[in-house]
């Protein structure tokens, strides 16, 4: 069984300030998330995170502090100037080829295609209509093009002419621009009116630079309301500091809570590359209150590394940082798992019999052994897998490391283990839902505890669905092995996750299988 983990430097401390580990921040004991909704592990302190909300929970900080989700979204305004411009360029067809079934499609299908090329998340700056020029001319071509074929190929007597095809996409294309530039010169004035409110986090020299610079340019519409900087100013030219109207500085977790209720703050910056790993207990609980998190280096960098599309504020290139909190289940990646599961029940039920024939002669009654494990978002479910030793009470089971050398399981046991083929159950979880078939492996709540108030980053793997296999187990992270490996790569597999991962890890896992090397 895992010792119990010890206080461990940069944790939060009990008077609630930040803590410092190699000059960085790391969250206050004193403003915790919601913990993982699963039975706690005995004697556990109630103070300890285990993981980031994302919904709204009974304790918390009060005010607008709900959870909003980072995803990509259409911009419904945009839509109606695309499809308006759509409309107008259809005037210079013709009056017998302005069918209402041929213009509704145009003008619906430009617009939904300039929106989905405009999807994107939580924005600090408003974007320039000259710079999405290109994309929205290129788009009308292509889209007044297909028109003119497909009108030719089904009703040759009443084609597009050359000239009609021009100025139609000329007008549609125009007019799509002039509406976003007068869209986003109102959102802007809007912003200069009133800015975003903002808190910048990092090491001080850093700090100061940046709320400096942004209220120097008020126009860049982000507006620093409090600042949190950790570690003595290191040396270096002077920086020049913010006028006595400037943000605050936040020294604890609540004086925190309190600059995001009082301004309503709804973006954090964090300056610095090195900031992102000090400051992960921070971060972890401004994201599960619902903020969106933005990387914002103020040193000097190689344009080739940052790109010329990069977006600017105050002249700072920034990004958005990937959200703590559970993130949605791919449809792509939940349609393979039903089609997958269903198909290898069936192909599989004859081994599945087998097994559980030789459990139930072996070791009696009871072939499934059903256990509560932690599956995504920190949502308990039951586990189910071929019994292949009976633990002498509940608590073992909950609380017992590994079982692999126990005296008490019978050779044929043993053999299901080796192979694995004590997981096949697994794949009715996977059908159902509670699973998928790639994702960090489920653990018990007990070891959940454990390690969550142990390993930094533990509990984001519960980001995405547990999984029977994973990146982590391909790489010979399985039984007795490190669990901060572990975390380290189920994190990397949820942060860089693509369907094709999926495809390349399970046919990993059947190579794995062929060799086996289970416990």
């Amino acid at each position: 069984m895992p010792p119990e983990p010890a206080a461990a430097a940069g944790r939060p401390s009990a008077t609630g300030r930040f803590a410092t580990t190699g000059g960085f921040a790391t969250a206050g004991r004193s403003a915790p998330p919601r913990a993982l909704a699963a039975p706690r592990p005995p004697r556990a302190p109630k103070t300890v995170p285990v993981l980031a909300p994302r919904r709204p929970s009974g304790g918390g900080p009060p005010g607008p502090v709900g959870p909003r989700r980072a995803r990509p979204r259409r911009d419904g305004l945009l839509l109606v100037v695309d499809v308006t411009a759509g409309l107008l360029g259809a005037l210079a067809l013709a009056a017998e080829q302005r069918g209402p079934l041929w213009v509704v499609a145009l003008a619906a299908g430009v617009g939904g295609w300039h929106a989905r090329a405009a999807r994107r998340g939580p924005a600090l700056t408003v974007p320039g209509a000259l710079a999405e020029a290109p994309g929205v001319w290129l788009r009308t071509a292509v889209a007044w093009a297909v028109f003119g074929t497909v009108v030719a190929a089904l009703v040759p007597a009443h084609g597009l002419p050359p000239r009609t095809l021009v100025l139609g996409c000329a007008t549609h294309a125009l007019v799509s621009c002039a509406g976003r530039a007068v869209v986003y010169a109102r959102r802007r004035a809007g912003l200069a009116r009133q800015p975003h409110p903002v808190l910048v986090i990092g090491d001080a020299r850093a700090v100061r630079r940046v709320a400096a610079a942004l209220l120097r340019h008020p126009r860049c519409g982000v507006r620093p309301v409090g600042t949190v900087a950790v570690g003595p100013l290191p040396p270096g030219p002077p920086v020049p500091a913010p006028d006595a109207a400037g943000p605050p500085a936040l020294h604890t977790v609540d004086d925190v809570r309190r600059a995001l209720v009082q301004h309503g703050v709804r973006h954090v910056l964090v300056t610095g590359s090195e900031a992102l790993r000090g400051q992960a207990p921070l971060l972890r609980m401004l994201t599960g209150y619902g903020r969106d998190l933005w990387h914002l280096d103020p040193a000097p960098v190689d344009p080739s590394q940052v790109g010329r599309r990069a977006p600017r504020l105050a002249g700072f290139p920034h990004a958005p940082l990937a959200p703590h909190g559970p993130r949605r289940t791919p449809i792509r990646k939940r349609a393979l798992d039903m089609a997958l599961s269903g198909l290898l029940l069936l192909l599989a039920a004859p081994v599945l019999a087998l097994c559980a024939t030789v459990i139930r002669l072996v070791d009696g009654p009871g072939v499934l052994f059903r256990q509560e494990r932690i599956g995504r978002g920190g949502r308990p479910f039951t586990l189910l897998k071929f019994r292949t030793l009976r633990p002498a009470d509940p608590r073992e089971a909950a609380t017992r490391w590994n079982v692999a050398d126990d005296g008490r399981i019978s050779t044929p046991c043993r053999f299901l283990r080796r192979t694995s083929l004590d997981e096949l159950p697994q794949l009715w979880n996977v059908f159902r839902g509670d699973m998928s078939l790639v994702g960090p492996r489920p653990e018990r709540p007990y070891f959940v505890g454990q390690f969550s108030r142990t390993y930094d980053g533990y509990a984001d793997r519960h980001r995405m669905p547990s999984g029977i296999t994973g990146l982590a187990q391909v790489e010979g992270l399985r039984g007795d092995t490190s669990i901060e490996d572990r975390a380290r790569f189920d994190n990397a597999y949820i942060d860089t996750w693509s369907l094709w991962q999926d495809v390349c890890i399970l046919l990993r896992t059947a190579a794995v299988i062929i060799r086996p090397t289970g416990g």
